[in-house]
């Protein structure tokens, strides 16, 4: 089973990867096996960011993956692979998502840019496009800590994505943020 742990940047995925790596579980990380295996097809300079080429990487998941018993896909991009099973959105309320990516040292217009997504709930609504509602899964991770999203993590896995009512999609929602200055 393949399982993309997507969200908008700063909600928590690369830190919650990293835990359920420490703990056994694979986990690919998008944006550095698109670098390593140049899956690249350019570079967005407005927001310093690389433009991964998602067939050719969708293409590489199925090829060496697919015969997984359980296998994490990390990246924000990682919803848009039609090869993954599952779906666990990661999701971050916006004021805590603009001290995150303060902190990482981003510019107001990128931090900006990746609010009103969170807000407008963009991967969300790519992934449902593709996946479809119960195979999506999203967490909020405002108030939570690494380990408690990684307790949600093992633990929707070990129910086999079944009775996880808590975490079926549409229960978050910023709308009402839409209108406020960060």
């Amino acid at each position: 089973m393949i399982i993309a742990l997507t969200g908008t940047p700063g909600t928590g995925k690369t830190s919650v990867s990293q835990i359920l790596q420490s703990k056994g579980f694979e986990i690919i990380d998008l944006n550095k096996v698109a670098c390593e295996k140049d899956f690249l097809i350019g570079k967005d300079e407005k927001r310093d960011s690389n433009i991964v080429d998602i067939d050719r990487f969708n293409s590489f998941i199925k090829e060496n993956y697919c015969e997984k018993e359980l296998i994490f896909v990390e990246g924000h991009l990682s919803h848009l692979l039609t090869s993954v099973d599952k779906v666990i959105v990661l999701r971050c309320h916006p004021k805590k998502l603009n001290k995150n990516l303060t902190s990482k040292g981003w510019n107001q217009q990128k931090i900006k840019e990746n609010i009103e997504a969170e807000i407008l709930d963009i991967i969300l609504c790519e992934a449902a496009d593709l996946h479809g509602k119960n195979s999506i899964f999203e967490i909020d991770t405002t108030k939570k800590t690494i380990d408690d999203v990684v307790s949600i993590i093992i633990n929707i896995v070990k129910n086999n994505f079944q009775n996880i009512k808590n975490y079926k999609i549409g229960s978050i929602d910023w709308s009402e943020e839409i209108l406020k200055d960060f």
